[in-house]
């Protein structure tokens, strides 16, 4: 059904990103192709001050790690991409650059605060410019 499906994982919810990535596999055609995304979000500037030098690095190489093992755990083939910024236009970002037709994220049921600044889900589905799938949990 889909040849590049990017599947956006936050590090706070592995066990939904092992969810998403099993039911990307389950999308893709033979010979397509999964990027397993985590994208870390900057610091401020008025905090980075007060955190050591290294502090985004070591973030994105223990994402990169976390990732890796979480691929590995499912069993499914994935290219594993780290990135930083806002989520949302980081997502869409990596889904115009690597051509895909299809993006999967999980989100949690939107509660009172999403009224006022919004989901990272609400920003992907409302600005990509292909196909998104929202996995929402579970209650």
């Amino acid at each position: 059904m889909y040849k590049k499906i990017i599947v956006a994982i936050a590090l706070g919810g592995l066990d939904r990103g092992e969810d998403i990535l099993r039911k990307a596999a389950s999308l893709l055609d033979a010979g397509g192709e999964i990027v397993a995304l985590n994208v870390v979000e900057d610091v401020p500037t008025y905090v980075a001050i007060e955190l050591p030098a290294n502090m985004l690095e070591d973030a994105m190489k223990d994402s990169r790690d976390r990732l890796q093992a979480l691929v590995a755990a499912t069993g499914v083939a994935a290219t594993v991409e780290i990135r930083n910024g806002p989520p949302a236009k980081a997502i869409i970002a990596a889904a115009e650059s690597h051509r895909a037709d299809l993006i999967i994220l999980a989100s949690h049921v939107p509660d009172f605060s999403n009224y006022f600044i919004g989901a990272t889900a609400d920003r992907v589905v409302r600005h990509a410019k292909c196909s998104v799938l929202v996995e929402r949990h579970k209650i």
